[in-house]
C-alpha cells in the first residue's frame, strides 16, 4: 500500500492506493495513530485506489474511527465499490461515516 498525506487547518486528507490487508495494516495503523497525535483530529480516508480490504483493515478503521471520536475528532471514508461492499458485507455501513467524494467529506467537517 502506498499513499499520500495532506494536513489542512482542521483535517488530514489520506489518499491510499494498493492493497488494505494484514500485510499493510500494522503500518497502517501506525501512520494513522502518528497522524491523530499530530493532529488535526479530523480524518479523511480516501480509499477510492485501494483494489483490496480484508478483515485487517475493516478492523483498523473501526480502530481509527473509536480513536478519532475519543478525542472529539472524525473519521470519514471514501471509498470504491469493492471498499464500500466490504464494509456493507460485516455491516458497518452505519457505524463507519462513508462519503461519496472528497468534496462532500471536507463540507461536513464543521
Amino acid at each position: 500500500m502506498r499513499g499520500t498525506h495532506e494536513v489542512s487547518d482542521n483535517y488530514q486528507i489520506y489518499r491510499l492506493t494498493g492493497l488494505l490487508d494484514a500485510f499493510s495494516e500494522p503500518n497502517f495503523r501506525k501512520v494513522l495513530k502518528s497522524g491523530l497525535e499530530q493532529g488535526p483530529n479530523n480524518i479523511i480516508l480516501d480509499l477510492s485506489h485501494i483494489d483490496f480490504i480484508d478483515s485487517s483493515g475493516i478492523g483498523t478503521l473501526v480502530r481509527i474511527d473509536k480513536d478519532t471520536k475519543a478525542i472529539a475528532g472524525t473519521l470519514q471514508i471514501i471509498g470504491n465499490a469493492r471498499v464500500i461492499q466490504t464494509i456493507k458485507l460485516v455491516r458497518l455501513e452505519n457505524y463507519l461515516t462513508l462519503k461519496p467524494s472528497l468534496e462532500e467529506a471536507i463540507k461536513s467537517i464543521k
